[in-house]
């Protein structure tokens, strides 16, 4: 090969590789720290980090259920003959529930009244046998005296006994009167009929309530929480109430009362806890929220329960959470992304500072729109910005750092190999043949382009830019 054919072929691969360092340079990887085309990270919309809420916020699930209750319980020695009502039927204070069968009371009734009867006729003859007695022993000798007073006495004890008898039979005749008088078991208070248990026994073998009823009016939420989060839950906390079915629409109440001294069984939905895991077999515990409306609730509706941090306040503006924003020495930034999906720092003004919800007010340097990434310590401007997290390579060089270093302080992490023929990197026709970017057909050399552009890099890519020439 000649001397000039050399000259061009050699010239030809300068160019082409200070075009591709150029390129890395601008493109934000090689400034002093370097990168990997692997790299890349995951940026996300500040109106969509806004509308996260509160990091880490438990919801515990609860179910809305009257403040009072009323079991009916029935009379285990009679018969219910008739059920006036079903469960779900609203009913008022009075309003028939049921009624016991009176034909075996009438039975009874008639029954106690003949034995009173007897009784009534027993005792009048008491009473004549003392007579007879009392007239005998007037006409006795005295030896005899002491014998009639005797029978006399035992008669009367007879008497006593007689009309204790008849009080305990007139007593539970009156009872008997009054059962029949109330055969029909009417409700104490308004409300929903909730369950009717003819067996008397429960799902787990208990005792139940023959008919529940359900108090209308002032309801409750009753939430479950585990043993693990039963510290974060006290009396008197404010919580958000969130409907299931549409989490824009919610209440705000006041915890009265959690119940630790009963625990919660059962598989019941609205017992797992939101934000828990629903396999585990920790102790639940019961606790009460009284609401400041009720409107648009529904009686056993169920509903996602929340402390209230302050998310359902409104502001205007932009506000971040604190975590997002990187202090440097006085002057905060944010990792955003560029229109070219290129990662940058980009410099923002705090205003006021809301400890609760921990957020900064960003007065100027950041909008809604604007999309951008978690920090972290091997992040670097230049990296490729992704909206969808499955493009994320976690095995990729940046996320393989400990924080200490940043990528390519000992290697130089592009694997490029920069072309010798008659076409660039980028595809297209290069102008070879002596022909060089400026139009001239100088081999470039002392003061070129190649070596004024050195002159503005750090010297290790230098080093590697000679290596490649």
């Amino acid at each position: 090969m000649s001397k000039k054919k050399a000259g061009i072929l050699i010239g030809g691969v300068v160019v082409v590789a200070a075009a591709a360092v150029i390129g890395l340079y601008f493109s934000g990887a090689l400034e002093g720290k370097g990168g990997s085309s692997k790299d890349k990270v995951y940026v996300e919309s500040v109106s969509k980090i806004m509308g996260m809420g509160i990091s880490g916020n438990n919801r515990y699930s609860g179910v809305v259920e009257p403040q009072d209750s009323w079991d009916v319980n029935k009379d285990e020695n009679r018969t219910v003959s008739e059920v006036f009502v079903s469960v779900g039927d609203e009913v008022s204070e009075g309003s028939q529930l049921f009624a016991y069968d009176t034909d075996e009371m009438e039975l009874q009734l008639e029954q106690q009244k003949l034995e009173i009867e007897n009784i009534e006729n027993e005792i009048s003859g008491y009473n004549s046998q003392i007579r007879e007695l009392q007239t005998e022993k007037s006409s006795a000798p005295a030896d005899q005296q002491f014998e009639y007073t005797t029978q006399i006495q035992t008669v009367q004890t007879q008497i006593k006994q007689a009309e204790y008898n008849k009080k305990s039979k007139e007593a539970e005749m009156e009872k008997t009167r009054k059962a029949m008088d109330n055969s029909v078991v009417t409700s104490k208070i308004a409300g929903v009929v909730k369950s009717i248990n003819e067996s008397g026994i429960d799902e787990n073998g208990n005792s139940a309530a023959y008919m529940t009823i359900l108090a209308t009016g002032e309801y409750q939420i009753k939430g479950i929480v585990n043993e693990q989060n039963r510290m974060m839950i006290s009396q008197d906390q404010q919580v958000i109430i969130r409907s299931r079915v549409d989490e824009e629409q919610t209440w705000i109440g006041t915890v009265t009362k959690v119940d630790t001294e009963n625990t919660v069984g059962g598989n019941n939905d609205y017992y797992m806890e939101g934000g828990g895991d629903e396999t585990t077999t920790s102790t639940k515990y019961p606790f009460y929220v009284a609401l400041d409306s009720m409107e648009g609730l529904m009686l056993g509706q169920h509903v996602f329960i929340e402390l209230d941090m302050g998310q359902q306040e409104v502001k205007e503006g932009v506000w971040l959470y604190s975590y997002y924003i990187v202090m440097d020495d006085g002057d905060p930034y944010v990792w955003a992304a560029t229109e070219k999906n290129k990662l940058e720092k980009r410099l923002v003004e705090l205003g006021e500072y809301d400890e609760i919800m921990d957020q900064y007010e960003i007065v100027s340097g950041l909008a809604e729109e604007d999309l951008i990434a978690f920090p972290m310590p091997a992040l670097y401007e230049g990296v490729t910005t992704v909206t969808n997290a499955d493009e994320v390579d976690y095995e990729a060089p940046l996320y393989q750092q400990d924080g200490s270093e940043m990528p390519g302080d000992d290697e130089f992490m592009y694997d490029t190999e920069f072309p010798v023929d008659d076409e660039s990197m980028y595809g297209t026709d290069m102008p070879f043949e002596g022909e060089m970017l400026d139009g001239s057909t100088e081999t470039p050399g002392e003061g070129g382009m190649v070596d004024d552009f050195m002159d503005e890099i750090d010297g290790d890519a230098k080093d590697r830019m000679e290596v490649a020439e």
